[in-house]
């Protein structure tokens, strides 16, 4: 399984929210974590927000912060289609990132299209693997359904 996590369902991994049992649970369950590049960006602003706020001490913000920067390393990185952005932020009247994470996980899905085809020809014989999506944005885990995406819901 490779498993899709915008930056609302990666942050659950360092911070306990609604859902981070389920979006912890899916990382153990996928072969590969994948988002997009810009989810970098999103995490630590939102850790370092959530810090200013007062929800963690400087030490915990540094733990977490610091957990998710070593971490970073093992996501796969997923570029995104800036025209193909656009068009699904018009489509589904959609903020900027999340178009953008909706783009990146469609391209996920249509490299594993690619594969599976090669795959099902025969030159490499490996099974075939599911690209699954997960957001805390309901609209945006509409849009993606809506595009074919499997998504997975919090509870």
């Amino acid at each position: 399984m490779i498993l899709y996590l915008g930056a609302s369902s990666l942050i659950k991994l360092y911070v306990q929210e609604t859902g981070s049992e389920f979006v912890r649970a899916w990382v153990r369950s996928a072969e590969f974590v994948a988002t997009c590049r810009i989810a970098y960006t999103e995490v630590i602003s939102a850790l370092s927000i959530r810090y200013r706020k007062g929800d963690f001490s400087k030490d915990d913000y540094d733990l977490v912060a610091n957990a998710f920067i070593k971490d970073w390393e093992n996501y796969v990185k997923v570029d995104f289609d800036d025209l193909e952005a656009g068009n699904l932020s018009m489509k589904y009247d959609l903020p900027r990132m999340s178009a953008i994470h909706l783009s990146a996980a469609r391209l996920i899905v249509g490299k594993n299209m690619k594969y599976k085809s090669i795959s099902r020809s025969g030159s490499n014989g490996k099974p075939e693997t599911a690209v699954f999506f997960s957001s805390a944005d309901p609209l945006l885990c509409q849009a993606a359904q809506n595009e074919g995406l499997t998504v997975l819901y919090f509870g």
